[in-house]
């Protein structure tokens, strides 16, 4: 397959997540043709004569459809959020590696997630309770600016039903008129709740880099192993295939040795903040 050439998709259902945030289900035009993609990799996602841009899986693979979960912050973006049912994008991919879904067979699951980076741990989330046998413990830190910012509410709800399931919610401030009636602070203030850090688990944490920095330093000083963080990093990326160079990372590129890094491989690099 030419991963340069877009293929087009077909808006299914387009769902209003927040005020700014809509989750785009989406289908190939080409109806021999099915998506099959990673929890965790991207496509690049665009309309002609405006532009692309890279925009993780918000669903799991294996259907018909895939879901990708687009915020408002500028001109590509803001175009897709405004598309309606049967109106036609296109999309390159999927580009990337995936959450370490092999190496979470048999342990437990820390999962730390700020604001939009909800998105690229959900299908990895869907994908655990679809297949709940294979994984021990899981506990869910999910943290947002305000209570109407935060995503997939209803599912998170769900999800905190699931056995064996610990789901613990914070916001940075509750706005006047709204209501919350969770912990509010930052996410790695969740850290010292009872029965949050577990043993023989993997961390898996996707946010703003200055709060996985946060993530990443409670964890090494509650004594977590480093080889067991994952992080999946957001660069601008470009082309997808590692040949414009926009998303470069010390060695390495983004959108083709990551967007998901094992901690290790990414300690100690000056052009991030981790």
């Amino acid at each position: 397959m030419n991963w340069i050439l877009p293929r087009e998709a077909v808006v299914v259902a387009v769902k209003t997540e927040t005020p700014d945030t809509k989750t785009l289900t989406l289908r190939l035009r080409n109806s021999h043709e099915r998506l099959d993609f990673k929890p965790g990799q991207f496509n690049m996602v665009g309309l002609p004569g405006i532009g692309e841009a890279p925009i993780t899986f918000s669903s799991p693979s294996g259907n018909e459809t895939f879901q990708h979960t687009v915020r408002a912050v500028g001109r590509v973006t803001r175009a897709l959020t405004a598309l309606k049912g049967s109106d036609v994008l296109h999309v390159r991919g999927p580009f990337g590696s995936g959450w370490p879904e092999d190496e979470a067979v048999g342990k437990n699951l820390l999962i730390v997630a700020g604001g939009m980076g909800m998105v690229p741990l959900r299908p990895f989330l869907l994908h655990v309770f679809e297949n709940r046998i294979k994984f021990g413990r899981i506990v869910v830190l999910y943290g947002a600016r305000t209570p109407d910012d935060m995503l997939f509410r209803d599912e998170v709800t769900v999800w905190a039903e699931q056995a064996d399931t610990k789901v613990l919610l914070t916001v940075d401030e509750v706005p006047v008129g709204s209501t919350w009636t969770g912990p509010t602070g930052v996410v790695t203030e969740l850290f010292d709740h009872p029965g949050v850090l577990l043993d023989d688990a993997l961390a898996l944490t996707c946010g703003p880099e200055l709060m996985m920095r946060f993530v990443v330093r409670g964890l090494l000083l509650r004594q977590f192993p480093a080889s067991r963080i994952y992080l999946s990093l957001e660069r601008r990326m470009r082309c997808g295939v590692a040949q414009c160079g926009h998303c470069q990372i010390g060695p390495k590129y983004v959108c083709q040795d990551g967007p998901v890094f094992c901690y290790t491989d990414l300690r100690g690099w000056p052009d991030t903040l981790l």
